[in-house]
């Protein structure tokens, strides 16, 4: 029996960030917002979501900043959202298993309703209380 990956280290997180922000790119929905607002920074991009995510599944503390100020302006929706958070799963559940891979798969859930409701809000209104 084929041992399954567990999700454990940097290498494994880089891997999950590379391979997931790779479908967000070729994405008919999302690679249009992400490559627009993006362009060609997707290094640096992904340098940050490693450390975004180093930190938050495996305690490795490399990630300080506001995840949602550079989100709060994207022109997104739910579709936006539901499509975001089933490639994310998809790429987890393609990679890894175990506990952090189900951790993974939680807080980014997480994110994307806490990203959802805050964008709505600043969508709807001056947004000031948010940044």
């Amino acid at each position: 029996m084929e041992m399954e990956r567990q999700l454990l280290d940097l290498s494994d997180v880089k891997l999950m960030v590379d391979t997931f922000y790779d479908k967000v790119q070729k994405d008919d929905l999302l690679g249009p917002i992400f490559n627009g607002r993006i362009q060609d920074n997707w290094p640096q991009h992904l340098e940050k979501m490693y450390a975004f995510w180093q930190t938050t599944l495996l305690g490795e503390h490399t990630y300080s900043g506001r995840p949602f100020p550079p989100h709060a302006t994207l022109p997104v929706g739910p579709a936006h959202f539901n499509r975001w958070i089933n490639l994310f799963t998809q790429t987890i559940d393609e990679l890894f298993s175990g506990e952090k891979a189900e951790e993974a798969k939680w807080r980014a859930a997480k994110i994307a309703q806490m990203f959802e409701l805050k964008v709505q809000h600043f969508q709807s209104s001056s947004g000031q209380a948010l940044l």
